[in-house]
């Protein structure tokens, strides 16, 4: 039993970052009807980040509390500066301006911190198993599970029963009407970027340690995102998490049954869900 309980476990951990790395650009879909393929940039510039803090100030508590704020900070940068010209264009126009961006950034990270991996040490607090009874766990892969299952409370609470989630779903629902109300509905569009830009930089950041830091993890987190929200509906907080706890589970189960096969089972998952569901779990049509 212990054999399949510590890949459901390391799925679970490896959904809530999927989920975390996701549920912005679900969210920035669902509020602005906006495709943002340099999301991935926000989740590798929040990794190559928490490991410079890291290196800098020592300390991993600093680092996973600096990046994703910077992270948030370049996401709202963008939106202030020049996605919000650019957003009444077509999806296309979306795709080919943001994708242009990543892989801006993705060179802006080789030249900083060269085109080699790098390591990022596990903090010493959290080196080291739990043990319960005979099954024993990663303590930094626990600390993963249960931050990021806070975040994902935290953030549901915020858009559900908040007045600024109501304004937010409200904006994504009749924006013009929003912002006849008095709602500055520009800035409610930036703290939308913002947000994405934390979450994914969060999850750059708590994924450092555990797979370590290389210019292509950000190519790979905008696959795994786009997969994440295509299981769960793009524009659903909720599909979001279901979605990237699905594709986490896949890939853990399958990395034990099928190593070489694990990443390839992922894409067939999502390719059977969009034959039964072409809009996702929860998505709209």
């Amino acid at each position: 039993m212990n054999a399949y309980i510590f890949p459901v476990l390391n799925g679970l951990g490896l959904g809530m970052i999927y989920f975390l790395m996701a549920v912005g650009l679900s969210i920035l879909f669902g509020l602005l009807n906006f495709v943002n393929f340099a999301h991935g940039a926000f989740f590798l510039v929040g990794a190559y980040l928490c490991y410079q803090v890291s290196v800098l100030a020592g300390s991993f508590t600093v680092a996973i509390i600096l990046a994703p704020l910077a992270v948030a900070l370049l996401g709202w940068a963008l939106n202030k500066f020049l996605l919000n010209r650019v957003i009444t264009m077509s999806h296309s126009a979306h795709i080919l301006i943001t994708f242009g961006i990543m892989l801006v950034l993705n060179e802006l990270v080789i030249t900083i911190w060269g085109p080699l991996p790098q390591s990022v040490q596990t903090p010493a607090a959290l080196q080291g198993i739990v043990q319960f009874g005979d099954f024993v766990y990663p303590k930094y892969r626990l600390f993963v599970l249960v931050l990021s299952s806070l975040i994902a409370l935290a953030l549901y609470l915020l858009i559900v029963r908040t007045k600024f989630g109501a304004l937010l779903r409200a904006a994504s629902e009749q924006g013009e009407t929003v912002s006849l109300l008095g709602v500055n509905v520009g800035r409610l569009y930036s703290i939308g970027f913002a947000l994405g830009g934390w979450m994914a930089g969060l999850g750059g950041a708590m994924a450092a340690p555990l797979r370590g830091v290389d210019p292509s993890m950000g190519m790979e987190a905008l696959a795994i995102a786009f997969a994440v929200v295509i299981v769960g509906g793009l524009g659903s907080f909720g599909g979001a998490l279901v979605g990237g706890l699905f594709i986490g589970l896949v890939q853990s189960l399958m990395s034990m049954l099928w190593p070489e096969g694990a990443r390839l089972m992922i894409y067939a998952a999502v390719a059977v869900l969009l034959i039964v569901r072409p809009n996702g779990l929860f998505g709209r049509a």
